[in-house]
């Protein structure tokens, strides 16, 4: 199901100039933030919690999850290069596999480590809240990148698409809504992080068990569906 090449491609297109810019700004804003408030605020865990919750994992993490997804395959469906991709003895399904692990693994590094790092700077790892929160950020990089790249693959305006849903959805509706907050990538990651910190410093709208369900319900179906797309969009061309 994995395809080097596939993968390498795709790893040069996500990594160019003006995108690489974007990937390590954000890292670099979440790291002057923890370095700022250590500074001022000192060590404390309920603010090393909300600096992560309300910024690495409400903001940074979906907006690098909208790079990585989109700019995986939706570049190329765009300027027509992908017929280029199809026309090889590639299984489309193959396609949406490696790119969705390039996506993925640059969401990852990109999220995960920078908030990592930022937490240890807040406080230490105090109460496992750089663990629970980089557990947070891994796990809702693999679903993100699935649903961005699924956006790709079906829409032309798959970038403005996801930015709104990274900014509005989830920084805002699904952080002060209760309705939409058992709807939101955010909590379902929040429900491990809220597993892995002490007691009262993280917590979710959802039950752990239902936020691993859907966590995998909609990594799975968002895969089967943009592999599906591609299939059509291969037939449709053949026609």
């Amino acid at each position: 199901m994995y395809n080097p090449t596939v993968a390498r491609l795709t790893y040069r297109a996500l990594l160019g100039r003006r995108r690489a810019l974007i990937l390590f700004l954000l890292p670099a804003v979440l790291l002057l933030i923890a370095v700022a408030v250590r500074l001022f605020n000192g060590a404390d865990d309920q603010v090393a919690a909300d600096v992560l919750g309300g910024f690495a994992l409400a903001t940074m993490v979906p907006l690098i999850g909208v790079i990585a997804g989109t700019g995986a395959i939706g570049p190329e469906i765009d300027d027509g290069s992908i017929v280029y991709l199809l026309s090889k003895p590639v299984k489309r399904h193959s396609i949406i596999f490696t790119k969705l692990i390039v996506a993925v693994a640059v969401t990852m590094v990109f999220s995960a480590v920078p908030t990592f790092l930022a937490g240890f700077i807040l406080n230490g790892n105090g109460q496992q809240v750089a663990v629970a929160y980089t557990v947070a950020a891994l796990v809702s990089s693999i679903t993100y990148s699935a649903v961005f790249l699924l956006l790709g693959t079906v829409s032309r305006h798959a970038v403005v698409i996801g930015l709104v849903y990274a900014l509005v959805w989830e920084a805002l509706f699904g952080s002060l809504i209760a309705g939409a907050k058992t709807l939101s990538v955010q909590q379902w990651a929040l429900a491990l992080a809220e597993k892995v910190t002490g007691e009262g410093l993280v917590s979710s709208e959802v039950g752990l068990p239902t936020a691993v369900a859907l966590l995998a319900a909609v990594t799975v179906a968002a895969t089967w569906f943009a592999g599906h797309k591609l299939s059509r969009l291969t037939l449709a061309g053949e026609e």
